[in-house]
Order: structure tokens, then C-alpha cells, then sequence
């Protein structure tokens, strides 16, 4: 049976500041959609509210508009699928092996305190299901619990967009919040590449991490072979 991956993307499409728009980085779904796809693995899209993920206009310049996230903005039938996002409550978590949280910043506002994902991650978890994010991905498990309570990613290593990139990136004083620090916060054993923007990804058992937009290729691909292992 072919292995099964939940893809997850936000909903947001500004910062507090409307005057600057966000969303869903691109290529950080489209790379991961292409390693799962050679795979044969069978995918769905997922959204806090379902419905539209906006795209983030940073997203569809160079270097990270590259042939896959072009080639996907060019198919109607791609462009579709995150036109008509599940939402959560609509989305049984026993179906799937792994969930894939990607970033953009809009994550920050709509995944930290999602109720639906934080179910569904918590769930495809306890059933031996792999959790993994690329880059913001990883605001959406800064509130996920576990059945006793304690936060998911206390005592594990992970990675994700690190403070230092926000503020290279200019956005530090438009972003609510230092998702890093964050994690730091609930115990996470936060790691980071020694330079900024280039691949890392960061496996603890079954938490997959990618600090950045350049790991999405890296982290899911890492998600794979976890999954043919089994």
C-alpha cells in the first residue's frame, strides 16, 4: 500500500500590516510534493481553515522560483489544489504516515494555535506517524501537546527559520513573533546551520525538521526514506 503524506498550508495571506502580503512559500511545497510523488506516495493538502493558500510573493522570485514552483503555478489542475484546501475536521489523520508543515511566513499566524492541526499531528504521531516541517513550518508545533499534556517538541532536536534569516530576510520587525526563541521556550533543542540559507535538515526519531526554504528537497527526502525503511 502506498504510503500516505499531509501536506500543510496556511491560510494567511498578510502581516498585521496588510500593507505586506505573505503565504505559503512555494517552492518549500512543490519540492516536497516532487520527492513524495517519484516515491508513489498519494498526497493531500491541508489548511487551517481549508479553502485558499495564498502564495507568498517573495516566493515567486529567483532563487527560490525555480522549475518546480513555476512549473506548479502554470498548472491549472496544481493551482486547484490549493484553491480547495481540506480542512482539518475534515481530514481523518489515520490515513497518513507523515504530515508535512510548510512555511511562508502566513504560518505564524494561523498554525501555532490551530486546534484541527494541532489533532491531527498529535494523532498521526501517537499512531507511529512521522511529523514533519520545512522552514515556519515549525510555528505549528509550538502549542501540539502530547496526551499528557507536554509539548511535542520538548527534549527534541529540530530546526527551523532562524532568527538570524529574519532579520538577513528584512522581516524582523514585521513577524509577530521569534518563532526560534519560541521554541527554545517549550524545551526544543533548537539547532541551525553554521551559515545562513543553505540546507539543513535535523532528524529525532520521528520529527523531521528543514531550517529553510533551501531544505525542503533535503527534509523530505528524509521523510522518504524513514517511510521505505518500514
Amino acid at each position: 500500500m502506498a504510503k500516505r503524506i499531509l501536506h500543510v498550508v496556511t491560510n494567511v495571506g498578510s502581516y498585521e500590516d496588510r500593507s505586506h502580503r505573505t503565504g505559503l512559500w512555494l517552492s518549500e511545497l512543490t519540492h516536497a510534493w516532487h520527492v513524495f510523488e517519484q516515491r508513489g506516495f498519494e498526497q493531500q493538502i491541508v489548511s487551517p481553515k481549508g479553502g485558499t493558500s495564498p502564495l507568498e510573493p517573495r516566493s515567486l522570485k529567483r532563487p527560490t522560483y525555480d522549475k518546480s514552483a513555476r512549473a506548479w503555478r502554470e498548472d491549472p489542475a496544481r493551482m486547484a489544489l490549493l484553491a480547495e484546501t481540506a480542512k482539518p475536521d475534515e481530514t481523518d489523520p489515520t490515513r497518513f504516515d507523515a504530515i508535512y508543515f510548510t512555511g511562508g511566513h502566513g504560518v505564524m499566524y494561523d498554525f501555532p494555535d490551530s486546534e484541527g492541526l494541532q489533532r491531527l499531528t498529535r494523532e498521526i504521531h501517537n499512531n507511529g506517524g512521522i511529523v514533519s516541517a520545512v522552514c515556519h513550518g515549525y510555528c505549528a508545533l509550538l502549542n501540539t501537546t502530547l496526551d499528557d499534556g507536554s509539548y511535542l517538541i520538548t527534549g527534541r532536536k529540530l530546526t527551523g527559520f532562524a532568527w538570524q534569516e529574519e532579520i538577513l530576510a528584512g522581516v524582523n520587525e514585521l513577524v509577530p513573533y521569534n518563532v526560534e526563541e519560541e521554541a527554545r521556550k517549550r524545551g526544543a533543542l533548537y539547532e541551525k546551520a553554521l551559515l545562513p540559507f543553505v540546507p539543513h535538515t535535523v532528524i529525532d526519531d520521528r520529527l523531521v525538521t528543514g531550517q529553510n526554504p533551501m531544505s525542503a528537497t533535503k527534509t523530505a527526502k528524509a521523510v522518504a526514506e524513514l517511510l521505505d525503511a518500514r
